[in-house]
């Protein structure tokens, strides 16, 4: 997954949240709709998040220092478990208790009652392309994993995150509008503030679900099944390496990946043979994985019986 593909999801989605961020704004102030204002505020949160997103992206970038060693690539991360926190704070809580207010002291919508229908439409046209814009990049790395494995899967946070959001942006798009819809068709505001709940549990969900699939990857995870087997051939692939005795990859970040392996030698090699067995081995997993970047070898020989 390149990093210029996130990037453009990334931006479209946030001039597509702070667009209709303030229509939504708008809307509430002329009707007093709390589907509105929880609309409102859940594309607060979205724009805030893609911002955090950028930020991270631009962070993991720099250099590796005496004091970071292995560079800064889990900013990303970091970053990531911010946008679920905030999407659970600021969207779903919000949401939930301007749902609960709503419903205690219900109010139908008198005046400019077609302006929240329209200003629904329009942002289900807008986040419709922002996510087909996070689908088209997502394609480009998804393979054949369905999308629930992409998510869960994914090593990159801004795509699944920006896909997840999308998705529960339409879904609360469809809530507001059915709530809204029925306030105005019944006279009773109970179902704006149910809407309104629709949404908060619908981003409380989505947060949980981010919070949980970015904590692994914080934690650290291993390098798909795959680039494990990838490495393996590579490192046997030269009968300098008869065997590989144990080996454990973690990423440092999406695109940086950490091998540290034991490998068997000859018992008759030297000092530079063993070295030069090393270092080609090395050559041949950078080839095999290119995201392998800090690799550690350490030569053992093999004894009999284990």
């Amino acid at each position: 997954m390149s990093a210029e593909g996130s990037t453009r999801a990334v931006i479209t989605a946030l001039g597509a949240n702070l667009g209709i961020a303030v229509t939504k704004f708008v809307a509430f102030a002329l009707t007093g709709s709390s589907s509105m204002l929880a609309e409102g505020i859940h594309s607060v949160a979205d724009s805030s998040n893609q911002v955090l997103l950028l930020v991270g992206g631009k962070r993991a970038g720099r250099r590796a220092t005496e004091e970071h060693p292995f560079g800064y690539g889990r900013e990303r991360y970091i970053y990531a478990f911010l946008v679920a926190i905030v999407l659970f704070s600021l969207g779903g809580l919000f949401a939930l208790y301007e749902a609960w207010h709503k419903i205690s002291d219900p109010h139908e919508i008198k005046e400019w009652q077609w302006v929240p229908i329209a200003v629904l439409l329009v942002a289900i046209v807008l986040e419709g392309t922002a996510l087909r814009t996070a689908v088209k990049e997502s394609n480009r790395s998804r393979g054949r994993a369905n999308w629930v494995q992409f998510v869960r899967r994914s090593k990159s946070p801004e795509l699944p995150v920006i896909l997840l959001e999308d998705t529960g942006a339409l879904a609360g798009l469809v809530f507001a509008l059915a709530g809204v819809s029925l306030t105005l068709a019944t006279g009773n505001g109970v179902w704006d503030g149910i809407g309104t709940a629709a949404i908060g549990v619908l981003l409380a969900a989505i947060a949980i679900v981010l919070g949980a699939e970015v904590k692994s990857l914080l934690i650290g995870e291993a390098a798909t099944a795959e680039q494990v087997r990838e490495i393996r051939r590579a490192i046997v692939a030269s009968p300098d390496v008869p065997e590989l005795i144990h080996m454990r990859t973690m990423h440092l970040g999406p695109d940086e990946l950490l091998v540290a392996a034991k490998i068997a030698v000859d018992l008759q090699d030297d000092a530079r043979e063993v070295a030069d067995a090393i270092n080609d081995a090395e050559a041949r997993i950078r080839e095999a994985v290119p995201i392998a970047r800090l690799i550690y070898l350490e030569p053992d020989v093999l004894r009999k019986g284990g």
